[in-house]
């Protein structure tokens, strides 16, 4: 099955309108005129520049028929069967008289044998227009497509220069087809440029650039962030369960790119104390998978809107697969997914979106979620089975608060040896990490301002005058922690 055998298939069931979402206008007008001899039904092309035109030579456009209100008139009233290409026409339907000409058209299609078909970059149907439309989604290309692309960029280069050849290897080649999937055939073909004209080479080095320019290309609502400052597990004290377990999935993940693996890990549910390393993990997950980091913006995700929040939802998700491999980090899913009551439902949708895609989902989009508040979680979202594991990160223990100061030490260019870390450890009592890297933030500006070198005294001032979390809010703190005990995996 291909495009033009689906996109066939609905004009022979005599839909009367067609939907095409799509910015590839000429790969679509292209794919229409494939279809006259096999269909026997003439294609036309409307645009508001040029009118109604017969795609066939020997045709003139008829600029007489430029106007929306015109051309629609003219296709109703001239019963000539053929299918009608109406390119952009989407702001023209917020018109009631366009929505009547375009249903009057529909009703008389078995008759008239008239295909309409709506083409833009994005289209909303009216409801008056709903039973008489069928979308069609003209699909993505293939590795096989990608490669002749690049093949194609790359002796365009090749003639401009004299006959040279592009300078690359069979794995870079390859890589650069990979991370070109998930694009259409105009952006690859951009982005391939991008790649070789550059210095004549496909490389390895060609790839982080490649896939920024992707990011920028699938996120144009803004919703998905890029995070470039990724970490390793070295930088993130504890967690040594939840390391282990990542480590055992790194291999079937990355299989997973290759398409060798056979169950896909989805992600992982982080629960736990605020400022105890749920987002460092995420970041660590993608640091050492060594794959792109995608934040998801919850809040820039809501429109006020009806179903504008669906779509951004979707499309979000879209762009994650064709930027997969990847980690999608989803900050504060309660936030997203909530279940508010005064929403209309839309929390509700977006939740019943995201676990159908989680269900369904085949990419290698590893999704980390994380959650400080489980009350506003919804029961669908917890249960096993949604996500591979819920973990829950829990205050630090003496061992891990030690390892903490270590790292945090060193980070700022001290000896961690030179500082008695198991009395800090001790000192530290209910302190996050997070608490504890601003203990030694504030302890280095406390030194600096005496004129003393820093040692465990200045931390140890710190520490006694900084109430932490777990006192300041001891019965939240408190609650969380023995919810979690019995119902999540503790991540040491």
């Amino acid at each position: 099955m291909n495009d033009s055998h689906d996109l066939e298939l609905i004009i022979r069931s005599r839909i009367p309108i067609v939907v095409i979402e799509s910015s590839e206008e000429r790969r679509v007008i292209a794919l229409l005129h494939s279809l006259e001899t096999r269909t026997g039904l003439p294609l036309y092309v409307w645009t508001v520049t040029e009118g109604l035109q017969r795609e066939a030579p020997g045709y003139n456009a008829q600029r007489h028929n430029a106007r929306p209100t015109d051309v629609l008139g003219h296709i109703k009233s001239s019963g000539q069967p053929g299918i009608y290409a109406l390119l952009d026409f989407h702001p023209y339907l917020d018109d009631p008289i366009h929505v009547r000409l375009l249903k009057d058209i529909a009703l008389v299609q078995e008759e008239t044998r008239q295909t309409l078909v709506l083409l833009s970059h994005r289209m909303d149907v009216p409801p008056e227009l709903a039973g008489y439309s069928a979308r069609f989604d003209l699909s993505l290309p293939d590795q096989a497509a990608l490669r002749r692309v690049v093949m194609e960029v790359a002796e365009s280069w090749a003639r401009s220069n004299a006959g040279a050849r592009v300078r690359t290897d069979p794995r870079s080649f390859e890589l650069l087809v990979q991370n070109l999937s998930g694009l259409t055939i105009a952006d690859a073909r951009r982005l391939a440029r991008k790649a070789i004209y550059d210095d004549g080479a496909i490389s390895q080095s060609d790839l982080p650039a490649v896939m920024r320019a992707k990011y920028e290309l699938l996120n144009r609502d803004g919703i998905l962030t890029f995070e470039y400052d990724t970490e390793q597990f070295s930088e993130l004290g504890g967690l040594q369960r939840l390391k282990t377990w990542l480590e055992q999935r790194r291999a079937a993940f990355l299989a997973a790119v290759t398409g060798d693996a056979g169950d896909v890990p989805k992600g992982v549910l982080l629960l736990g104390v605020q400022g105890c390393g749920k987002s460092l993990a995420a970041k660590a997950i993608s640091g050492v998978w060594g794959v792109p980091l995608l934040r998801l913006d919850a809040g820039a995700m809501y429109n006020k809107y009806h179903g504008e929040t669906e779509r951004n939802l979707r499309e979000t998700l879209q762009a994650a697969e064709a930027l997969a491999p990847c980690v999608l980090w989803i900050d504060e899913i309660e936030k997203a997914v909530g279940g508010q009551d005064n929403d209309s439902g839309t929390s509700r949708r977006v939740l019943g979106g995201l676990l159908t895609w989680l269900a369904e989902n085949r990419a290698p989009v590893f999704v980390v979620a994380t959650a400080n508040e489980i009350d506003q979680l919804a029961p669908e979202l917890v249960r096993k089975g949604r996500f591979d594991e819920v973990f829950f990160v829990d205050l630090p223990k003496p061992d891990v608060r030690a390892l903490i100061f270590a790292i945090h030490l060193r980070k700022r260019g001290y000896v961690s040896e030179h500082f008695d870390l198991p009395r800090l450890a001790q000192a530290s009592e209910g302190f996050s990490g997070a608490e504890i890297e601003q203990a030694v933030v504030s302890a280095v500006y406390a030194a600096n301002g005496r004129g003393e070198l820093l040692d465990e005294r200045h931390i140890a001032a710190e520490l006694a005058q900084t109430r932490p979390l777990s006192v300041i809010m001891a019965e939240r703190v408190a609650a969380l922690r023995a919810w979690a005990a019995q119902r999540t995996v503790p991540t040491d």
